[in-house]
């Protein structure tokens, strides 16, 4: 999974947003506030043709604002969207305001559109001093996502009771479409500076994520050329520089923004070429889209977030398998050092036996003889606690094993969908901390916590009977030992850690094509899944018996058999998506 950090949404990107959102959101009646984390803030706004939730973020990492889909019930009660909740209740939203190139947007509100606003609603992207704040009527502070106090900014302190006050002004000018080119291109080359400070020094509104655009289409050449002294730059470099700034311009004047997923970044809003597009350009890209431009910003940046989360979160875990594998292997080592010991019994008791032979042994030798014999008994009675220790440390190595098996197919799984591997995530780190914790403490979290039932993989093989995969310790364990029926088929990769896999067959005949498949997925979901072909383990389910004192979802079997399969083309299977159940 690799790791792609979000683009920041500059000026542009937000003054597209806003364009979007005044078409299909003024005038609306505000309805719900919640706050799924503690840097995020959902609305719900009831417009005619339904309800458009928009995310407002001042995260210093990624700040935003876009519009989501209808988000699940989480965070309505935080203080903070309480207090939303309550300043804005019954209160229309009448105007989305946006001055400059300022990335400061303000939500007025008033009780019916035409009047004048009661609360004022005040997001300010920038960067690490984001910010999210609720003005009454005069423009007093009512509620603050982020209390700034005067050690933090001698500039701008600000809380709650405070009257607000604008953010400091940029730096530089506001760029304009009529500034004649020669006073644009002197603003530019008044200091030996590269392209990209250049612009950034002396014209607002221009982000990193810009400057890249407006140097060229591609990325390497884009690159270059800002880092590019301005007085180095050839006559045709300006002109290719001065037609894409007031394409810029004039996109930003007009309000002609449609997204496109390409260039330089991971987005852009506006088109570089000679001219802006034009209307029916603009109809036809929107409905090649088939979604308003700020609900796709809020799907990219919600996949690219969660694609960030689902990466610290994995690499949490490998970190945590390999503290605790590292942790296991010196215990075992120990253990076995400990056993090696004892085999020592045998030398003492032999010492203490020719002591005792003697013709006439004195009083010392029986004593020293007798501590030999204890010392030898000693080392014997410590040989069954030895050896169950040393069998639950390698228990715990296998369950370890097993999961770093069930990690690394995860992360492998570009079939799979975002949603899904987040899930998976989670119960396997669940799981291994349920399993590793001690008996008294997993006991407690048992009575403690409803059981769910585990949920397996499911596919459909080509006569469509149910195949099952495990994906963590309790999930082979339920599919093979829990839900089995007489008849199902069960596969495993020979002598390799991985799934278990059951093939329904008690619900009907499996043809060679069905068991061809179960065997291929035991075989991709190994650790053997590198290779191109796998030995696979086929045995009737009533023929599994479990181990005791073994790792959970570890089984033996009889009257096994091996088939060959081919990890590859079960792959192949789950990318094209029609096994899926």
């Amino acid at each position: 999974m690799a790791s792609q950090s979000p683009q920041v949404m500059d000026l542009t990107s937000l003054r597209a947003v806003l364009a979007d959102l005044r078409a299909r959101l003024l005038p609306s009646r505000f309805e719900k506030a919640q706050q799924p984390d503690p840097q995020t803030l959902q609305l719900g706004f009831r417009t005619l043709r339904g309800m458009i939730w928009l995310e407002l973020s001042w995260k210093a990492e990624v700040p935003r604002l876009v519009e989501i889909s209808a988000p699940p019930k989480q965070g309505a009660g935080s203080t903070l969207a309480q207090q939303i909740q309550h300043g804005l209740r019954q209160l229309a939203l009448t105007e989305l305001c946006q001055e400059g190139f300022e990335r400061v947007v303000h939500f007025q509100l008033a009780l019916r559109p035409g009047q004048a606003p009661q609360r004022t609603l005040v997001l300010e992207l920038m960067g690490r001093h984001s910010n999210l704040l609720l003005l009454d009527d005069r423009q007093r502070i009512t509620a603050i996502a982020r209390q700034v106090r005067t050690h933090q900014s001698r500039v701008r302190p600000i809380g709650t009771g405070d009257l607000y006050s604008s953010p400091p002004a940029l730096q530089g000018i506001a760029p304009r479409l009529d500034e004649p080119e020669q006073r644009w291109r002197e603003r530019l080359e008044l200091l030996p500076l590269s392209l990209e400070k250049a612009m950034r020094s002396a014209y607002q509104g221009i982000s990193p994520v810009l400057a890249r655009y407006l140097a060229d289409e591609h990325e390497d050449a884009a690159r270059a050329r800002l880092a590019t002294s301005v007085h180095e730059l050839s006559e045709q470099e300006w002109q290719v520089l001065r037609q894409r700034w007031q394409c810029w311009l004039q996109a930003l004047e007009t309000d002609s923004f449609a997204l496109q997923f390409d260039g330089p970044n991971s987005y852009r809003v506006w088109k570089p070429a000679s001219a802006a597009w034009s209307e029916g350009e603009l109809l036809a890209d929107l409905a090649k889209q088939g979604q308003p431009l700020s609900l796709r910003l809020g799907e990219y940046y919600a996949t690219v977030l969660q694609r960030q989360e689902l990466n610290r979160a994995t690499q949490d875990l490998q970190k945590q398998l390999k503290q605790l594998r590292t942790r296991e292997e010196a215990l075992l080592a120990d253990q076995r050092a400990g056993l090696e010991e004892t085999g020592g019994a045998d030398d003492l008791q032999q010492q203490g036996d020719a002591l005792l032979c003697q013709v006439s042994p004195n009083r010392e030798t029986i004593d020293r003889a007798q501590k030999l014999y204890g010392r030898a008994r000693k080392l014997r009675r410590a040989i069954p606690a030895l050896e169950e220790r040393l069998q639950h440390h390698q228990s715990r190595l296998v369950l370890l094993e097993g999961s770093e098996s069930f990690l690394e197919e995860l992360i492998g799984a570009d079939w799979d969908g975002m949603e899904a591997r987040t899930k998976s995530l989670l119960d396997l780190r669940e799981e291994l901390d349920d399993l590793l914790a001690p008996k008294r403490l997993r006991r407690r979290r048992r009575q403690g916590s409803r059981r769910v039932d585990p949920q397996p993989l499911e596919i459909r093989s080509p006569a469509g009977l149910l195949i099952q995969v495990g994906r963590n310790h309790r999930q082979n364990d339920w599919i093979s030992l829990r839900r089995a029926r007489p008849g199902d088929l069960w596969f495993h990769a020979q002598e390799c850690p991985g799934s278990h896999v059951v093939l329904k067959a008690s619900a009907g005949f499996a043809d060679d094509d069905d068991v061809t498949l179960a065997a291929d997925m035991a075989a991709w979901f190994s650790r053997a899944r590198g290779n191109r072909r796998v030995a696979v383990v086929r045995a009737p389910v009533e023929h599994l018996q479990r181990i005791a004192g073994a790792a959970l979802g570890t089984v033996q079997h009889k009257e096994g058999e091996v088939v060959w399969a081919e990890p590859d083309r079960a792959r192949q299977r789950l990318i094209a998506g029609k096994l899926l159940a």
